[in-house]
Formats: C-alpha cells, structure tokens, sequence
C-alpha cells in the first residue's frame, strides 16, 4: 500500500454555474446564427453591451487615431527670460561655493567634449570600472548598453556638424566603449556556458 494519499479534484466553477443556469430565468435566444456548437461555457452580453464592445474594439484596432499632442514649444521670448533666470542662479550659485572655497577658481563654461565624457565615463562606470581595489565591481550591462547607443545616436545625429577635433573625441570615446562592452559580454557568455564543478563526495 502506498505512504501517498490520494485525492480527487473538484472543479466547483462548473457546479456553480449549472447551479445559476438552472435558477435563472430564462431569456431569449439572440437571433443570430448559431457559429459553432461548444460544451464549454458562454458569455452572453446584452444587445446594447455587445455593440459598445465591438466600437471600443474597432476603436483600439484603428491606427488612424492621432497620438496624444505635444504642448506647445516655449516662445522665444519665454526662452530668453528662462535663459537669463537660469543664467543668474546658476552664478549665484558659483559665487556661494567660492565663498565656501576661496581657492576653487571659476568652472569652465560646458563645451561638447563634456558631454562627451560624461557619456563616456557613465558608461565605463556600468560596465565596473573605477571599483575601489579589493571591491567586486558592479556591472549594469543593460544601462552601459543604453548609454553607448545614447553616444552612437549623439554621433549620428551630429555627423557633418562638429569641428575635427569633437569628431575625433566623439568617435575615440564610442570606439573605446564598444571594445569594452564587447570584452565585457564575451567575458559574461565565457562563464555562462562553463560546466559546473564537481559534485563533492
């Protein structure tokens, strides 16, 4: 005799809809044709309800629908005052730090090549460079992926507008991260298709 206990599975849901076909009164059978005889159950939707349903679907089919609008750009004049307000935090807010730091001279205004390496050095970041020795580095390769087609797109779309020597900083720091995710995903499938070790004994 077997240790497992047996058992037997009920399905209610059937019992229960038997159950309130058997009470429920009866109403009349639409007048269209039957499509196809079926045991399983039915859905049976009011005339009003159904032709609700078959516009909300047709309206979810249709690709003529406009997409949601964008608001409106800012005016030129709005985009001057903006302009200048930003302009006049963004000194404020040098002038504390110099207070705070006699020493720290002023930044540098924000060229293309700090865009550059700002993308540059995000992506070297998710891709585990500048892990503190000792510390095993973190690796988003789905974010590095993201940025360096951010960088890709950045040179696609700024090919024939750049001065030489940003087109070179922009194509060295795209080469060099490309080399670096391709090292990174061999590495990555390498150690996925290792066997596993050993079982102990």
């Amino acid at each position: 005799m077997s240790d497992t206990p047996k058992f037997e599975v009920i399905d209610r849901r059937k019992m229960k809809a038997e159950e309130e076909q058997e009470h429920a009164p009866k109403q009349p059978e639409p007048a269209a044709a039957p499509t196809e005889a079926s045991s399983g159950p039915r859905l049976v939707v009011s005339e009003s309800s159904a032709d609700a349903a078959a516009e909300k679907s047709a309206g979810a089919l249709s690709v003529e629908e406009p997409l949601p609008e964008m608001p409106d750009a800012p005016s030129v004049e709005e985009s001057r005052q903006q302009k200048s307000a930003y302009d006049a935090s963004a000194q404020r807010l040098e002038d504390l730090v110099r207070a705070q730091n006699p020493t720290v001279g002023a930044q540098p205004p924000v060229g293309f090549e700090h865009l550059v390496q700002q993308l540059y050095l995000s992506a070297m970041i998710q891709m585990g460079a500048g892990a503190q020795e000792g510390q095993r580095p973190r690796v988003d390769i789905m974010g590095a992926r993201q940025t360096i087609d951010m960088l890709g797109v950045l040179a696609e779309k700024t090919k024939g507008n750049l001065s030489e020597l940003e087109d070179r900083t922009l194509q060295t720091a795209l080469f060099d991260v490309r080399m670096a995710f391709l090292e990174l995903t061999n590495m990555i499938s390498l150690q996925g298709v290792q066997p596993p070790p050993p079982a102990k004994r």
